[in-house]
């Protein structure tokens, strides 16, 4: 864990839980794309890049989930380096209490103000459209986060951040994280036209194809689309919901699953809602799903 992988002729990755992207802008800086889940990644990718004798120039966030944004503090404090991001994800990194709030639907309680959900802030960051190394790119990669992007960079290697899931993961928790379910299907559309030597997921392994794994996230959201359609058979309430899904995918509930996956639902809920499979009404104080007739 924590190796320096070479992927391409100015390209690297350091593959760790999430993997790192590193682009050589010239002989001395690098860029990085995140910056792992906390301090001590940050301190771990910092110290290799440091041995190869390198400088960083900045951060390029994919999105601001903390396991992306946990190092930037770190680094930035050693090396004074830029982080840049689209504009809600920079104001999320800066302010990183909006991730477990935007998941609880409130002020969250002390369990959820944790690193897994809340990185250290980032001090400042800077307009990824306006700031860009020469001879990379940004590509839109909406759907799993607020306004998540990818890199593709010049030496045809592509970072995808959280677009894509591996098989092991989305066959053993069956839900990963989405914030918009039309979107992310749509990225999973756009991913399979994309062209490039190496593929790089964050949470993935590197491969020259992915688009057998697009169609296997993708036939996974549609799976759990219908899933919550057939448990919507009989009106029921938001946590009846969330309950059959933890039982029927052999889920073990805690406080982060509660509001990872429970934001993941009301995403499939609205989606489902949208395109007129399911609906909501209010009877006796209560809010009940149930599958459109």
């Amino acid at each position: 864990m924590y190796e320096l992988i070479q992927a391409g002729e100015k390209s690297w990755y350091i593959k760790s839980p999430a993997n790192v992207g590193v682009y050589r802008i010239n002989d001395e800086e690098v860029c990085l794309i995140d910056s792992g889940s906390d301090k001590e990644a940050g301190r771990k990718i910092l110290k290799i890049i440091t041995e190869r004798g390198w400088r960083v120039n900045c951060i390029i966030n994919t999105h601001s989930n903390a396991d992306h944004t946990g190092g930037n503090q770190f680094i930035q404090s050693r090396t004074g380096c830029r982080v840049l991001s689209t504009d809600v994800e920079n104001a999320v990194a800066r302010h990183p209490e909006l991730e477990s709030t935007m998941l609880y639907g409130g002020y969250p309680y002390s369990k959820l103000r944790n690193k897994f959900l809340m990185a250290k802030p980032t001090e400042k960051t800077c307009d990824v459209a306006g700031g860009l190394p020469e001879g990379l790119s940004v590509i839109k990669l909406p759907g799993h986060y607020l306004d998540m992007i990818g890199i593709m960079t010049g030496d045809g290697v592509c970072f995808l951040a959280d677009a894509l899931f591996r098989r092991e993961i989305i066959e053993k928790y069956h839900i990963v994280f989405i914030y918009d379910v039309a979107k992310f299907l749509e990225t999973l559309d756009m991913i399979e036209t994309l062209e490039a030597k190496l593929f790089i997921p964050a949470h993935c392994d590197a491969s020259e194809d992915v688009k057998e794994l697009a169609a296997l996230n993708r036939a996974k959201v549609h799976e759990i689309a219908g899933l919550l359609v057939d448990l919507c058979r009989e009106p029921k309430t938001f946590e009846k919901i969330l309950k059959a899904v933890f039982d029927r995918c052999g889920l073990k509930m805690d406080d982060n699953q509660y509001v990872l996956v429970g934001s993941t639902i009301k995403s499939y809920l609205s989606y489902l809602y949208d395109g007129g499979r399911v609906k909501a009404e209010f009877k006796d104080n209560e809010m009940l799903w149930s599958a459109a007739q």
